[in-house]
């Protein structure tokens, strides 16, 4: 199938490694005009390099995305390097601090400017140029642990704050063009990843894991989570805006 992106621009926060380097990849193979931001210069380089030989156009952004400063600079560079943005993946975020209840203001702050803020950002500065083309595709990239309870209660919280953030701005751009979407990964193993440092520190405790809560009986891989992703970036998914899609293998217990 032919996704028809072929010179779109993108670009993809957090994108030097995982889901978001496999992300960043997968629409560079399509043809697109791919940002990569990350805070290590080389490994935003490798990122660069790689897609460039898949037949991208890649420009990379070391900068702290945590920051308005550093959201500003990719979103900068990108319009630079490439122009107007058709398409915003706003993976950058993660998991820090204290798990429970006893999270602090700071564990809480942490964890905001880690994800949804960024997205709120660059989202707010993409918009107004994707509705004056009437045309846009932004997806957020949650969480299965934003649709059900899990995980640290700041990162729960965070993450169904972005599913909300998504949806509301699906239904105020439809009438502009402009699609919004998330997806709702499970547990991605990757090298350096934080399964992978599980793994490396109980591997007996990861593999009853995966025999309980993971029906495939397996970990997901970023390249699975790529692949839905540049399908929601392009014109093939024209009627999908507000949708949150799982992608998990059956690992996620709600109904909805």
């Amino acid at each position: 199938m032919d996704l028809a992106l072929t010179g779109r621009v993108a670009l993809v926060t957090g994108s030097s490694r995982g889901i978001g380097r496999a992300i960043a990849l997968g629409l560079a193979a399509e043809g697109c005009r791919v940002t990569v931001t990350g805070r290590g210069r080389a490994d935003v380089d490798d990122v660069v390099a790689e897609g460039t030989q898949l037949g991208g156009t890649l420009v990379g952004v070391d900068a702290d995305l945590t920051t308005p400063e550093g959201v500003e600079r990719a979103l900068a560079e990108t319009r630079r390097n490439h122009g107007a943005i058709d398409i915003l993946v706003n993976n950058v975020g993660g998991s820090r601090g204290v798990p429970t209840w006893e999270a602090t203001d700071a564990d809480w702050d942490t964890v905001l400017d880690l994800n949804l803020l960024p997205a709120v950002r660059a989202s707010r500065s993409v918009i107004p140029e994707m509705v004056a083309r009437g045309r846009g595709s932004i997806v957020f990239i949650s969480s299965i642990y934003g649709r059900e309870s899990g995980g640290p209660v700041t990162y729960n919280a965070v993450k169904a704050a972005e599913l909300a953030t998504a949806k509301q701005l699906a239904r105020q751009l439809a009438p502009k063009g402009v699609r919004v979407n998330s997806v709702a990964p499970g547990s991605i193993l990757f090298p350096g990843g934080s399964w992978q440092r599980r793994i490396d520190t109980d591997a007996e405790a990861i593999r009853r894991f995966v025999a309980s809560d993971m029906p495939m009986g397996r970990f997901g891989i970023p390249e699975e989570i790529a692949n839905v992703v540049v399908f929601l970036c392009s014109d093939r998914a024209s009627l999908v805006t507000g949708a949150c899609v799982n992608v998990d293998g059956g690992q996620s217990r709600s109904n909805i």
